[in-house]
């Protein structure tokens, strides 16, 4: 490697791509599977593979880096168990990922990208825009290190953290590839689940890829009027051009999508409001999923009152659309995603 030349991400290697570099250095094919192998449990350097020459060892530390995350924070729920973590990443900027236990498995919800440009208007990870994207190492990182620190094995993945995924569509997509990968850490794709906030073209590209992962849309207003009022993103992708998007996704793939509406006190939550989104959701196989607004008070927004949010949730039920409301977990702890990250910079 030329002196001076930058070190190539190892961990953003997709098994094939990593067997193809190794048998350019005249390495049998097996050291790739073990590379990988090591890289998908978590190690932070090349001297921890163990069972590789050292002389391998050498070799490839003075080609590529193992990117890694360091813990800088971590809250634990008193109320039901959620772990919050706030992480460091090599170039020093921050990320979220929560781990949430359910009975059914732990999940972890992990950001994207450091930052948000889609600017909605009830949301803490947007203030201050979008600094840079994830690269798929880090966000692999976010996984292995969650499982690690919490001691927990992962069974499900939420991409709803920090970020806008299909604004950081390559390297999402990588990320995908690298943690559903059978040699790697094999969490089936009917296991993840990817929140948008409704970027049409890249819900397009991700229906034409036919990944046979859950979309989750994050709606929060049934009509164009409401939704430019708390979403920037309506201007470029009206309502009725994301349905239509979210239709060719389903008619691809046959995976329901799931809307995500995070109730907003006298914005979102009137029984007008119930009423369109009966109207436009009806007989689409589609589910919403009630969000209880988490306080940010650089926004201002309020919660809808409790009896509001049932109101809104029965009316649903009875105009035959499948609803939920979100059980609230960590509200402890900086529920809010953002929240964590916004505080370590006001210290």
């Amino acid at each position: 490697m030329p002196n001076g030349a930058e070190k190539r991400d190892i961990k953003s290697l997709l098994p094939e791509e990593l067997s193809a570099e190794l048998t350019a250095m005249g390495l049998p094919a097996f050291r790739a599977k073990q590379v990988f192998s090591w890289l998908a449990r978590g190690v932070r350097s090349f001297d921890d593979m163990t069972n590789l020459p050292k002389s391998l060892r050498e070799s490839l530390a003075e080609r590529y880096e193992i990117p890694s995350l360091r813990m800088l924070r971590k809250q634990i729920s008193a109320l039901d168990g959620t772990v919050k973590f706030l992480w460091e990443l090599p170039d020093g900027e921050s990320v979220e990922t929560v781990l949430m236990r359910y009975k059914h498995g732990n999940s972890v919800c992990i950001s994207s990208q450091v930052g948000c440009r889609m600017g909605c208007a009830f949301c803490a990870s947007t203030i201050g825009g979008k600094i840079r994207d994830l690269r798929a190492s880090e966000m692999l990182d976010e996984v292995l290190r969650t499982g690690i620190e919490a001691e927990a094995e992962i069974s499900n993945i939420v991409l709803m953290g920090i970020g806008e995924p299909l604004d950081n569509f390559d390297n999402v997509v990588r990320f995908l590839r690298l943690v559903n990968s059978p040699e790697g850490a094999n969490i089936g794709m009917r296991h993840i689940s990817l929140s948008t906030c409704g970027v049409v073209e890249g819900i397009d590209k991700l229906a034409e890829l036919n990944l046979q992962l859950t979309l989750s849309v994050s709606l929060h207003a049934p009509d164009d009027e409401t939704r430019l009022k708390i979403m920037p993103v309506d201007r470029a992708y009206n309502v009725q051009s994301l349905y239509d998007a979210c239709r060719r996704y389903f008619e691809k793939t046959g995976r329901r999508i799931s809307f995500e509406y995070a109730m907003i006190r006298d914005v979102n939550d009137t029984p007008r409001h119930a009423g369109l989104l009966v109207k436009r959701l009806r007989g689409t196989g589609a589910h919403v999923n009630l969000i209880r607004l988490n306080y940010v008070s650089e926004r201002g927004l309020q919660p809808s009152p409790e009896e509001r949010v049932r109101e809104f949730e029965k009316t649903l039920s009875d105009g035959g659309v499948t609803v939920t409301v979100r059980r609230r977990l960590g509200s402890d702890i900086d529920a809010a995603c953002g929240q964590l990250r916004r505080g370590s910079y006001r210290e």
